[in-house]
């Protein structure tokens, strides 16, 4: 059980403030995504903090979840939050984010569907980005910005 998991046991699906980490995997300026098996949209692998867990260790745990890839080490590139990290799940479930978003640096693994949380995994550039979550969105759009994907 998770931590989000024993807190909307709580409160249902009231609006809750969680912090995670989202990990960028980029491939010769290509961005690595999943396709959420909960939105059926495409995000970045990532998800939320548990008890006692770094932010680092968060993202690590994530990645390889959802991945099956290992990083090295990261480096932290942004902080997110705010109401453009607002999100409604399909269940009900509503979520303010803090997000951390880290680059996974030297990459090691065969990458594949890992979890249930993932339908597909594949790289895109920014000219062929799929429909993205409007987390992803957001993040995406900050990265293309500030030039990591090409």
């Amino acid at each position: 059980m998770s931590y989000i998991s024993d807190m909307r046991r709580y409160i249902g699906h009231a609006p809750m403030l969680c912090a995670g980490a989202t990990v960028v995997v980029l491939n010769e300026n290509r961005i690595l995504l999943n396709l959420r098996s909960d939105t059926n949209t495409w995000g970045i692998p990532g998800g939320a903090n548990e008890l006692g867990e770094t932010l680092e260790e968060t993202a690590a745990r994530e990645l390889k979840e959802e991945t099956n890839l290992i990083a090295n080490s990261f480096t932290l590139l942004n902080v997110f939050s705010g109401k453009d990290f607002y999100f409604k799940y399909p269940n009900g479930d509503e979520l303010y984010s803090v997000i951390a978003l880290y680059l996974a640096n030297h990459i090691a693994g065969d990458l594949r569907v890992n979890d249930a949380e993932s339908l597909k995994l594949s790289y895109f550039g920014k000219n062929e980005m799929p429909h993205l979550e409007n987390r992803a969105k957001a993040i995406v759009d900050w990265l293309i910005e500030n030039g990591y994907i090409g």
